[in-house]
């Protein structure tokens, strides 16, 4: 199985919280470091 990573800024599992989720119907990643950045702009 591969590491999952952030979609944003790579960072893996092991270096940040990661959150599912889905753009343009693909399933990405996200860590919990650039979520506030893709909320909030």
């Amino acid at each position: 199985m591969s590491e999952n990573e952030c979609f944003n800024c790579k960072n893996k599992s092991t270096e940040a919280a990661l959150i599912r989720c889905e753009v343009a119907g693909e399933e990405k990643w996200v860590c919990v470091r650039c979520l506030p950045m893709l909320i909030h702009g």
